[in-house]
């Protein structure tokens, strides 16, 4: 189906001219039907396609206690104060009772929740992987082509959420606290690659500073500044491996000599310092992504990201909402029981069914628009 197709959904005229006009009202009602996948949501998403690309969207991410809600507030406040219209979405833990987000998050915001520059979304993870809600990046773009200047994302803060953050995000900040433990703990494998930023918060504790200096350490390896003038150990050229890892990190077209060294700041969001230095950091990291050229190569791989889930979404939906084939999937579960059949076995049988499927669901198509 066409994209002009798409974005003729009987209901919408009334609801994209409101929208237009920057009722608050609208923006609820888009963000509600795009977020439950109501009828038209696909159709809705197209209409305000055109429109993105305006806000700079900046991911907050760490473990549950770091101050994320705080520091997100404090930074609204502190874009408020520049004149810019801020949107939010804190991605809560789902309720096992309701299914809703807790909305611990937005109780924490209140002081900025009457802020008509200020819009707050919250959103429940509803078990997606990583801690992020399947339709967060749809509600970014909703927020996106309202017309909002900066998307602040706050995440669980579990799991994968740090990785999954950084492929929703143009910057992604990764917040911690002294009592996080040593940077060994803190600084996994992968959080270091996936954060833009490094945040020291309630940085006001003991340990605070060593903290941040070990950090500052440690991505002085990553980035392969204390390694370059190392001679070899054990056989091993520190400064070759460190140009290696520096090289694949590299995005196609970006320029090398212009690479990002992500800093280690030190915040007390609760008494609302570092937040300048915060924000004057994200300015500094959006500013080299434009001129690197990475900006675009990130936006381009979110977009791909999209369409691989909708890929999937749909399929998965199409395939399981057969009853001949869930059908059958009961019908093997007695012979994988009892030994006769493997499970690899049986998918492989479902799956030369889900080709036969999808073959005739695609000569149905094909018929229907020649009748």
């Amino acid at each position: 189906m066409s994209t002009t197709a798409r974005a003729t959904f009987p209901g919408h005229a009334k609801l994209l001219e409101e929208f237009a006009a920057r009722r608050p009202s609208a923006l609820a009602r888009a963000i509600s039907i795009v977020e439950n996948r109501r009828a038209g949501a696909a159709q809705l998403l197209a209409a305000l396609h055109p429109k993105l690309g305006r806000a700079r969207r900046i991911g907050i991410t760490g473990p549950p206690g770091a101050g994320k809600s705080t520091l997100t507030t404090r930074l609204a406040e502190h874009y408020r104060k520049l004149g810019l219209t801020v949107g939010i979405i804190a991605v809560d833990p789902t309720s096992p009772f309701t299914g809703g987000a807790l909305l611990g998050d937005r109780i924490r915001m209140e002081s900025v929740a009457l802020d008509s520059g200020i819009f707050i979304r919250s959103m429940a993870t509803r078990g997606a992987l990583g801690g992020l809600a399947a339709a967060t990046r749809d509600v970014c773009d909703v927020l996106d082509a309202y017309g909002f200047d900066r998307l602040l994302v706050e995440t669980v803060g579990v799991g994968q959420s740090e990785l999954d953050v950084a492929r929703t995000a143009d910057t992604s900040v990764l917040v911690i606290v002294p009592e996080s433990g040593d940077s060994i703990q803190t600084l996994k494998a992968g959080l270091m690659e996936a954060a833009d930023l490094f945040v020291v918060n309630k940085a006001d504790r003991p340990g605070a500073d060593r903290m941040r200096h070990e950090m500052k350490l440690m991505l002085g390896l990553r980035m392969g500044q204390l390694a370059r003038n190392l001679p070899a150990h054990h056989g091993v050229d520190l400064a070759h491996v460190s140009r290696k890892a520096r090289a694949e990190r590299q995005a196609p077209g970006e320029n090398n000599e212009a690479l990002w060294v992500p800093p280690a700041l030190a915040t007390s969001a609760e008494r609302g310092e570092g937040i300048e230095e915060l924000a004057t950091a994200l300015d500094a990291h959006f500013d080299y992504l434009e001129k690197s050229g990475t900006l675009s190569s990130r936006r381009r791989s979110r977009l791909r990201d999209r369409v691989v889930e909708g890929v999937d979404r749909e399929l998965h939906e199409r395939i399981w909402n057969d009853r001949s084939l869930t059908a059958r999937l009961e019908s093997l579960l007695p012979d994988v029981e009892n030994g006769r059949t493997t499970p690899l076995a049986a998918s492989e049988e479902l799956v030369a069914q889900v080709a036969t499927l999808l073959s005739h669901s695609r000569s149905t198509n094909s018929e229907s628009e020649v009748a």
